[in-house]
């Protein structure tokens, strides 16, 4: 099993899940371009980062079972329509084959995280303190300051938030004129939608059905965008059931 994580993430936040299903799958937790210790890149691309895993899974024994989240999701979705050998089942979290736009919360993440100076805190608690405004949510904000890291030199962001910030609209977006005669996976596909979320709603299902014909969609009450960390158990259950079936 292959985890692919979202923007602002690495492959450590899929841990706990991972550890669950480790006991009877080989699990890989990789950090996409640009996030954690990954390469940095120019800029974020799709079908660039779904190349990239594309050659790690090349390494791995057979096929895998390709869980992505969000941008993660997006990843996952691109290297299965172009590598479908790679790739036995699929499960997309809390994403759709869309565009969505202008991503005006990410934007501000980005924007706030760039703006802080770093070099003028000695502590992680006044680097959050200093993120309080821009991001007043507790539980985002301490999402965030996951990606940050002390070196020798002092604090660092880990993601390369520039290009982050000028690639937003490939992230939020979604590659169709790249894909555009290709033909549809032919695996199994399990979407996991969030209750309280509106990434995977009706209007977009003729597009998740074209390129994923084989689909089951599951939504999970009680769970915002990111599924996985608010309903841990049960989205587990959820991804056991769909590998056992």
């Amino acid at each position: 099993m292959v985890f692919c994580h979202g923007l602002f993430g690495q492959g450590k936040n899929w841990t706990q899940v991972a550890k669950r299903l480790a006991e009877r799958h080989r699990v890989l937790l990789p950090d996409l371009p640009n996030h954690g210790r990954s390469v940095w890149t120019d800029n974020w691309d799709y079908l660039g980062a779904a190349d990239r895993l594309a050659r790690v899974l090349r390494t791995m024994d057979g096929p895998v079972a390709l869980v992505g989240h969000s941008m993660g999701g997006k990843t996952a979705m691109v290297l299965a329509l172009r590598h479908p050998e790679l790739v036995e089942r699929l499960v997309v979290v809390d994403v759709s084959p869309v565009d969505y736009g202008t991503g005006a919360e990410f934007s501000a993440y980005l924007d706030a995280m760039i703006s802080v100076h770093l070099p003028k805190y000695s502590q992680r608690a006044e680097i959050a303190e200093a993120l309080r405004q821009a991001v007043p949510d507790d539980t985002v904000r301490a999402f965030l300051m996951q990606n940050l890291h002390y070196e020798p030199t002092g604090w660092v962001w880990r993601p390369h938030l520039a290009a982050l910030r000028r690639s937003l609209p490939a992230i939020t977006g979604w590659p169709q004129l790249q894909l555009s005669g290709l033909p549809p996976y032919p695996g199994r596909t399990l979407w996991v939608a969030g209750a309280k979320s509106e990434y995977i709603t009706d209007q977009y299902a003729p597009e998740m059905n074209r390129y994923f014909p084989h689909t089951r969609r599951v939504t999970i009450k009680n769970a915002g965008h990111w599924v996985h960390a608010d309903a841990p158990e049960v989205f587990t259950g959820v991804l056991e059931q769909f590998l056992d079936s």
